[in-house]
């Protein structure tokens, strides 16, 4: 399928915001649309796929760059990112979240090197990301497309590891939402789902135990709460299983949960159907 692909720009707070559009090339009707909103690596290549892969879907997608708004930093331009990520690839996996064991290795780098990469590390891995600021830039993406002639009105989202939680925030946050999608996002604070307003799916690995072991308190919560909440937890799948450009990737929990992805959002928009016997008429 031909897609139509293009950086847009839309505001946030009076402050402009990048951010990749796609869609199918060949109609012209509204169609529902989809924000995808990215892993810590920011709208990479992999989050530019995933939102290919929803346009060639039939629907129209948007992955914000939250770290553009209002001006990238230096230390969060693209190719210092895919450096720092190289860096942390070669690391186990325990040692991505602690601050010492990442400084150990650093040390082992070159300081023209490690430095760059120590300062990127810096602002990708923060003790309190500034989690307010990226929901206000999301839910301004939610008002954006729902002025846009191109949507037919219903508006999901879908992230992934950083984006899940914040798919998950998004959910507790806007009203207008339609549907949202977590792949291994962290779980919202329980006093939260009170606001949830929309069906949530969520994509998790068994092996990914320090975001999948708050699932289990996230579903109690929304089933307290009377909130349409299903979790799928795959067996032997690490963090990130659905990134087919990491290690992590598993292809069968990926196929399964993208196929789950994609019938439940079909429910948001779901196409007109007639009787067998109407259509013969």
């Amino acid at each position: 399928m031909e897609l139509s692909t293009e950086w847009i720009e839309y505001r946030a707070g009076g402050e402009p915001v990048s951010a990749y559009r796609a869609r199918p090339a060949e109609t012209r009707e509204p169609l529902p649309a989809v924000i995808v909103i990215q892993e810590v690596w920011g709208p990479d290549a992999h989050i530019q796929d995933v939102a290919d892969r929803l346009a060639a879907a039939g629907y129209l997608a948007l992955a914000p760059d939250l770290y553009s708004h209002g001006a990238r930093p230096p230390e969060l331009e693209p190719d210092r990112i895919a450096r720092a990520k190289g860096f942390l690839e070669g690391l186990p996996p325990a040692a991505w979240m602690d601050p010492a064991k990442r400084a150990e290795a650093l040390a082992e780098l070159p300081p023209r090197e490690g430095g760059p990469i120590g300062e990127t590390l810096a602002s990708l891995l923060p003790a309190e990301r500034p989690m307010d600021r990226y929901l206000a830039v999301l839910r301004a993406a939610v008002a954006f497309l729902r002025e846009d002639p191109a949507v037919d009105g219903h508006v999901a989202s879908i992230g992934f590891c950083l984006g899940g939680g914040l798919s998950a925030l998004l959910a507790c946050e806007e009203p207008t939402l339609d549907a949202a999608v977590i792949f291994y996002g962290m779980s919202p604070a329980a006093e939260r789902v009170d606001g949830v307003a929309c069906p949530v799916l969520g994509f998790y690995g068994a092996e990914d135990r320090r975001i999948t072991s708050g699932v289990a308190v996230l579903a109690a919560a929304m089933a307290e709460a009377g909130k349409d909440f299903e979790a799928v937890v795959y067996a032997g799948a690490p963090h990130a299983f659905l990134n087919d450009t990491r290690s992590s990737y598993r292809p069968a929990a990926a196929r399964d949960a993208w196929a789950r992805t994609l019938a439940f959002l079909a429910r948001m928009a779901p196409a007109r159907t007639v009787a067998p016997d109407a259509a013969n008429a």
